[in-house]
């Protein structure tokens, strides 16, 4: 089953240890107060953009997207580490990721609606858009379902945009598949594909870094936030 007809897959092993290692290691010496859950990660931690940059997630992307152009890869739109403890705990309900983060506000058919959070433009693409993306989840620790490894429904991201009614009628008539890993481990996910997770029930880290491309041509005053 590819990511294609399932919305998920899994890639074992992208990242070596010794990666592993130095980007833990970077983001345990930063002086941030709030590590559960860093933003714009490619722009303060040389060695996520390193990875973000390597020929393995690089190969990876481009075999599901291809290229833009014979010279032009996706585009990165957003990079996010996330860090589940027993400290910093959470559960996310079952959604679908259907908004972008772009530098500024514009009128483009079917795109809204439009908001603005901690600074930024947020916007709901048209579809087309969403279906250009893919998701990279680089696994930094083993991850099952007592440290709140996600869930998905799979094939749900062919039903398209779903509303709140759609998606409580599909989580409970659909049996969830959860995405057990290990260290170096990547999830693959499509953004309309259901997906959810579970608190952690375990004193344990579960670090995550959150990497969103998109082969999608933006309009030319236009560029990912």
């Amino acid at each position: 089953m590819t990511v294609q007809e399932n919305g998920f897959a899994i890639v074992k092993g992208l990242i070596t240890p010794e990666q592993t290692q130095t980007i833990i290691e970077e983001i345990d010496r930063a002086k941030i107060k709030d590590k559960h859950g860093i933003r714009n990660a490619d722009k303060k931690f040389n060695a996520i953009k390193q990875l973000i940059e390597s020929k393995a997630v690089q190969e990876l992307v481009a075999s599901i997207l291809g290229t833009r152009t014979s010279s032009t890869s996706a585009q990165l739109v957003r990079a996010i580490f996330f860090d589940k403890t027993p400290n910093k705990n959470w559960l996310v309900t079952w959604h679908q990721d259907k908004t972008v983060a772009l530098n500024t506000k514009a009128d483009i058919t079917n795109w809204g609606p439009w908001s603005f959070k901690d600074g930024v433009h947020h916007v709901q693409p048209d579809i087309s858009v969403l279906n250009q993306m893919i998701t990279l989840r680089i696994h930094l620790d083993d991850s099952d379902n007592n440290n709140g490894c996600l869930k998905v429904i799979p094939k749900s991201h062919m039903h398209g945009i779903l509303t709140q009614e759609q998606i409580a009628q599909i989580t409970a008539s659909h049996t969830a598949h959860y995405c057990e890993v290990n260290t170096g481990d990547t999830l693959l996910m499509r953004p309309l594909v259901l997906h959810s997770s579970s608190k952690s029930t375990t004193p344990k880290h579960r670090r995550v870094i959150h990497l969103e491309f998109s082969n999608y041509n933006l309009p030319h005053n236009l560029h990912w936030a």
